[in-house]
């Protein structure tokens, strides 16, 4: 704090919380990577029956078929099946021409959640019977022998119950300018993640244990439909409570509404307990219909009262509508009369019988995947951990697959990524996560807090502008101090980072954790919505046969280009004033060197807009040789 330039806090404080993220950032990478396993293949020979899962929604059916042929050409024995989530009678009929089976939703699914991905294996998973499941993408061409090469890992292990291997994709050339090849992710950050039995599913390209996802269902069934009981049975003991203190002046009404709100907190307390919830709802309905009974009959005799009332007031007869009219002082004495809690009592029925074990509202009520996010693979993954499973992965490539080839279909990919991440952050914080060892909790937490660089990303690209545009310092320690304690950090962590990386290209990646700033914040401030005001996230299935075609998106990366634009405006101003002798010297070519990182950094939005797909590409590369 010593070194903020408290004049100009409005920079500095900013500044100083987002070193500070980078700082964390650092120590959780090297947590990751503190504990690599690099694993060699199964020591046991591959066992147990499989189904293969080729998951598709809309994707064209000769894609499809391609990625089917080759599931079915799998040297393991196995079954093959194609999850049609669009339900498309070309699609079944292509499938059944192969030999293959073909699954699709039932009509339990109409006008209920569906759950995108998720639910539609979740669907799949009921209709089939192999222990393990081989889970492919549409357009993820297997390898014939990805089941000889993972299989084995269930059986050297008990606890199992996930096995990855890596994405790799064909239509990428070795520019890469959408950075679609993750060699950091599928590669060191998962063989970290492994080492501390964290590494996810990654939604393709992996096998999973059935045994294990259906536990998982069965115990998140168990688990919701108790908090759902619970949530219940507190509603009705506040709605009990209100009726009872609203008739204090009712002796006995007030006696029987207590008494029932008595019961209701006792149902409670006995769920919590672990008693079985039917019994206990059956119970508590049997105790709300006999205080029904009472609280009838107590009505009864209210009513009984009022006609008596009535029929001693003083009342006269209209002659011409052949009526009785109640003066005003009668209608006072029958209006001051407290109405019936009867239909307190029958709101308070109605919740309980909404508790149905049978979860009316879904269209199956054990859901194995789970569906708390757009993306259902991290959160799977992480529930299996919580657990006691494990999870390996396997560094080597076992299916091929195809990236999105133009930038409006990559960032809406990776603005579901993001999403889904930060939908698992908020519903089920790894850190608060029961089951989950401290290794794994920062594993996930690691993961998530990637995606909050978008924060910090803005503060990195106006601190350099403001310095070099307004002469505003945030900090006021350019001397030897500030170099004593920045460059050792500086490049020991650059120099880490090449050893982690062993020689794989890297700075594709690194461009972009800058450049999709926009995105990552958009991820965090949708998923919060959508969390917290149950603002609804739109699903949208990664087109994977081309480009989108059209003009230039360009709104969709305006940030990034007006960032580029005041990021040259700032770049000019240092060096003119460094050639005219009017620059501070440290300080504006710290800056100036800033602002050409972030340019380099952030002109791959640039190329990835000039960008028009792998076969364009390679025409030009052809030509220009």
């Amino acid at each position: 704090m010593e070194s903020l330039n408290w004049d100009a806090w409005w920079i500095a404080v900013p500044l100083v919380i987002a070193e500070t993220y980078s700082l964390i950032d650092t120590f959780l990478f090297a947590t990751t990577m503190w504990r690599a396993k690099e694993r060699s293949g199964p020591e046991s020979p591959p066992t147990g029956t499989v189904d293969v899962f080729i998951t598709t929604y809309n994707e064209p059916v000769a894609m499809v078929m391609a990625t089917a042929r080759a599931a079915k050409n799998i040297a393991y024995p196995h079954e093959t099946f194609v999850l049609d989530d669009g339900d498309r009678p070309e699609m079944a009929a292509a499938a059944r021409a192969e030999g293959l089976g073909y699954i699709t939703r039932s009509a339990d699914w109409t006008d209920k959640p569906r759950h995108a991905k998720a639910g539609n294996l979740n669907n799949a998973l009921f209709e089939t019977d192999g222990e393990f499941l081989l889970i492919l993408d549409a357009d993820q061409i297997p390898d014939p022998l990805i089941l000889h090469r993972t299989l084995g890992y269930f059986a050297d292990e008990e606890r199992v119950a996930l096995v990855q291997t890596p994405q790799w994709f064909i239509n990428v050339d070795e520019a890469d300018p959408l950075g679609s090849q993750a060699p950091l992710f599928y590669g060191p950050i998962q063989q970290g993640k492994d080492g501390w039995n964290a590494a996810f599913f990654c939604g393709s390209n992996a096998v999973l244990r059935r045994e294990a996802l259906m536990q998982l269902g069965i115990v998140g069934y168990v688990r919701e439909l108790e908090d759902s009981t619970r949530r219940t049975l507190r509603a009705a003991e506040r709605l009990l409570a209100r009726e009872a203190g609203r008739h204090r002046a009712m002796p006995e009404l007030h006696k029987e509404l207590t008494r029932l709100r008595e019961e209701v907190t006792g149902a409670r307390f006995v769920v919590s307990a672990g008693e079985p919830i039917a019994d206990v709802t059956h119970q508590l309905r049997t105790q709300i219909d006999a205080a029904s009974r009472r609280l009838v009959k107590n009505d009864m005799d209210l009513m009984a009262e009022d006609l008596a009332a009535i029929h001693a007031m003083p009342v006269q007869r209209d002659a011409e509508r052949d009526v009785v009219v109640v003066d005003e002082v009668g209608l006072d004495a029958l209006t001051t009369r407290e109405l019936s809690p009867l239909a307190a009592v029958k709101s308070v029925g109605a919740l309980v019988d909404a508790l149905r074990v049978d979860r009316p509202g879904e269209a199956q009520p054990i859901q194995p995947l789970a569906t708390i996010s757009v993306t259902e693979d991290m959160a799977t993954a992480m529930q299996l951990h919580s657990m006691g499973w494990r999870s390996a992965y396997h560094h080597e490539i076992l299916a091929r697959g195809l990236a999105p080839e133009d930038l409006q279909t990559m960032l809406k990919q990776r603005l579901r990524w993001a999403q889904g991440t930060m939908q698992v952050f908020l519903r089920d914080n790894p850190m608060a996560k029961r089951g989950l060892s401290a290794g794994q909790r920062l594993m996930y937490f690691g993961t998530m807090w990637s995606y909050l660089a978008g924060f910090a990303a803005i503060v990195y690209l106006s601190a350099p502008i403001i310095y070099l545009m307004f002469g505003v310092m945030p900090v006021t320690a350019w001397s030897g101090d500030f170099f004593a304690r920045f460059l050792p950090y500086f490049l020991i962590n650059q120099l880490f980072f090449l050893i982690v990386s062993r020689g794989i290209r890297t700075w594709r990646g690194q461009q972009y954790s800058l450049a999709l700033f926009p995105v990552w914040i958009r991820a965090c401030t949708s998923s919060f919505a959508n969390v917290v005001f149950k603002k609804p996230l739109s699903f949208v299935v990664t087109r994977k046969d081309g480009r989108v075609g059209g003009s230039l998106p360009l709104r969709e990366v305006w940030p990034q280009l007006t960032a580029i634009a005041l990021l040259i405006i700032a770049l000019i101003t240092g060096v003119v004033r460094v050639l005219m002798g009017t620059a501070d010297g440290t300080g504006t070519l710290v800056n100036i060197v800033w602002v050409a990182y972030s340019l380099a950094a952030l002109s791959v939005v640039i190329q990835a807009l000039r960008y028009k797909g792998p076969a364009a590409h390679a025409e030009e590369a052809e030509g220009a040789s």
